[in-house]
């Protein structure tokens, strides 16, 4: 089953070749999390979708009201039965007609949903090994800092990842500095600063990101500061770690030849799973 305008089986989903999100990537989504029937952080989500619509100069439906979205993607979770724990993803594009500039600017979406393992977020305690991707650089713009449907460095990052053996790859912008991984955002603790890149270095402005920059800022033993980091500040690096909706916090435990802990991972995770039970 899919949420396209409303629920149907996959198979009577009508996505035509004239669709402009395959054509030219004209399209925002957001990945979710669902647990217990409730969505993680879902204001923040919402409010972020609106605000990249309006970048890209859709139009934003009446109907698309808070209310309204978390009504469509509750019911496909529970059509599915999966409302324990999923992952969700939705997806605005604009409509069908012109070539690069549209007929209009009215949208439509299409909600997915797929079942969880674990409602909670755990570490996990296996090597993760990173390098940095070079062969594409990610722009210090604000279309960076939206979940578009054009991730082609993504995409190629992680491709390159997997033929090299890594677990994921690091970006970089034109002035060669880190700005995320390839499948989330990137947190630095060098002495007691926890370091991650300003959004305008070109990094997505995700919404994990934001909720561990709340939980840290309530750590005493550390400074929370926005700046950016370059690839030889990553040797000199206490820990690493990545973060996004789904999995939480990802340790990354070696950089080349520099191996890493994970304590203020570990700290954070517990600090996340205490504010998802309240």
């Amino acid at each position: 089953m899919v949420n396209f305008n409303g629920i149907i089986s996959e198979t009577d989903i009508q996505l035509t070749v004239s669709n402009r999100s395959f054509l030219y990537g004209d399209g925002v989504f957001e990945t979710l999390k669902v647990v217990n029937n409730k969505i993680l952080f879902f204001e923040d989500h919402y409010f972020r979708l609106l605000a990249s619509m309006r970048i890209i100069r859709m139009q934003i439906p009446m109907s698309f009201t808070l209310e309204y979205l978390e009504e469509q993607i509750l019911a496909l979770v529970n059509k599915q039965n999966i409302q324990d724990s999923a992952r969700v993803r939705l997806t605005v594009f604009r409509n069908d007609g012109g070539y690069y500039t549209p007929v209009d600017n009215k949208v439509s979406f299409v909600i997915q949903a797929f079942a969880l393992s674990s409602q909670s977020y755990a570490l996990k305690y296996v090597e993760f090994e990173v390098d940095l991707y070079k062969d594409f650089v990610v722009t210090k713009q604000l279309l960076s800092t939206l979940k578009t449907n054009n991730k082609l460095i993504q995409i190629t990052a992680s491709i390159f990842a997997q033929e090299n053996g890594l677990d994921a790859c690091l970006l970089i912008n034109e002035d060669k500095n880190v700005v995320e991984a390839a499948n989330g955002n990137l947190f630095m603790l060098l002495d007691n600063q926890l370091i991650t890149p300003p959004l305008s270095e070109g990094c997505l402005n995700g919404i994990m990101r934001k909720q561990i920059l709340k939980l840290a800022k309530e750590l005493d033993r550390i400074e929370v500061v926005e700046k950016p980091i370059s690839p030889f500040d990553l040797q000199k690096a206490d820990e690493l770690f990545i973060t996004n909706v789904i999995v939480g916090i990802q340790p990354i435990t070696k950089y080349r030849k520099k191996e890493f802990g994970q304590e203020l991972s570990e700290q954070l995770l517990e600090k996340l799973n205490t504010l998802l039970l309240d």
